[in-house]
């Protein structure tokens, strides 16, 4: 009886060696692995899967939508500044009412812009301090100088609805000249589609503010 106990636990005691010896073997084999060529393309593979969409976008733009956005995000912010000038000052329903619009259609497309410049590296233009300080007058069209905002923030009523809607009827053609611009020489599918968006939204806002200088 002792002796077969005693056989047991031998043959026991063996397996048990025999199963370490085979998991040794088996991790060598894992780590040796990795020295070879497929470990490699499996590293590399496990690299590229990690790359975020928004980092992969970046090869879509060119420098045509770099300046693009660079451009549009201030003609932008001093429109939505001139729109707010509104409040208080206009005196027509429909004048208050386009501003709002513009407010809140503009203000998201200057964050989608900066979102991009950011992803790209890029610099991205900082809000304005004051009406339309720190623009490059000349290079963007439609853009109101220091003159013409000042002008603007003076009046009020009638003369403030009358000097908004020819300022921003100028302000919205310049736009639609750099959006056209985009989208004959940009690259990035979105870019493109934004500055299509800015051309059709605010060729409809100038038709309407053509219609209410036609009867102030």
């Amino acid at each position: 009886m002792m002796r077969n106990s005693h056989l047991s636990a031998t043959v026991l005691r063996r397996g048990l060696l025999a199963g370490a010896a085979v998991t040794v073997t088996l991790v060598l084999s894992a780590c040796g692995g990795s020295d070879h060529p497929s470990g490699d393309t499996g590293t590399k593979h496990g690299a590229t899967s990690s790359v975020s969409p928004a980092a992969s976008a970046v090869g879509t733009f060119n420098d045509a939508d770099v300046t693009f956005a660079q451009a549009m995000i201030p003609h932008h912010q001093q429109a939505v500044q001139m729109a707010d000038l509104a409040d208080g000052r206009a005196a027509d329903a429909e004048v208050k009412e386009l501003a709002g619009k513009i407010q809140a259609a503009q203000q998201p497309e200057i964050d989608t812009m900066t979102g991009w410049l950011t992803t790209l590296g890029e610099p991205a233009p900082e809000p304005h301090m004051s009406m339309g300080s720190g623009m490059d007058h000349g290079s963007m069209p439609g853009v109101m100088t220091d003159a013409d905002m000042s002008k603007l923030m003076g009046a009020k009523g009638a003369a403030f609805d009358k000097h908004f809607l020819t300022m921003m009827i100028s302000h919205h053609e310049g736009a639609i000249e750099m959006a056209e611009t985009e989208v004959a020489q940009g690259s990035d599918p979105e870019a493109k589609a934004l500055a299509q968006k800015i051309i059709t939204d605010q060729q409809a806002e100038i038709a309407t503010m053509k219609t209410i200088l036609e009867r102030l």
